[in-house]
């Protein structure tokens, strides 16, 4: 999973649909905005747990941070071919200010393989506790960092995760 900065109304558009399309159609956009982004790669699935204590759901703004916002596409189906989900400014400073006043040992926690597998997070059979200090940690500061900036600035965040 990829996060994206992306001011509320670009070049003149504020739909979020056709601000994805804009952004996301253009196979360079990484690489045009690497300074706005953040990635979690396959790790977003058990940050989303230890933020929330469940694989897909939860509290707002805890649920913000990964799986919350309105899904803009559908599977990936769509001309994008990744799913992109679009958070709005008024849910990125709960956000950002939840990431900013938690620290991750209070998340880490909740690190716990055999029930973030029971729970249905992907992957979870072979975490360890390096995962957690060398994977998990690092992108928690990143993500407490790419958030705060975010809601400083008024941003919005979308989310991408290319379909298999």
């Amino acid at each position: 999973m990829s996060y994206l900065r992306v001011p509320p109304v670009l070049e003149g558009e504020s739909d979020p649909g056709r601000i994805a399309r804009q952004v996301f159609g253009d196979r360079e956009w990484r690489r045009r905005a690497a300074s706005l982004t953040a990635d979690l790669g396959g790790a977003w699935q058990a940050m989303h747990y230890l933020l929330t204590g469940d694989a897909w759901d939860g509290r707002q703004p805890e649920a913000d941070v990964v799986c919350g916002g309105r899904l803009l596409t559908e599977d990936g189906t769509d001309e994008l071919g990744m799913d992109v989900i679009y958070l709005a400014p008024d849910r990125v400073k709960p956000a950002a200010d939840l990431l900013a006043a938690t620290p991750f040992a209070d998340v880490a926690a909740r690190f716990d393989p055999a029930a973030m597998h029971a729970a249905g997070v992907q992957d979870a059979a072979a975490l360890d506790a390096a995962d957690r200090d060398e994977v998990l940690a690092p992108a928690y500061r990143a993500l407490t960092g790419f958030f705060r900036a975010a809601a400083d600035e008024g941003e919005a965040v979308y989310k991408v995760m290319i379909a298999s």
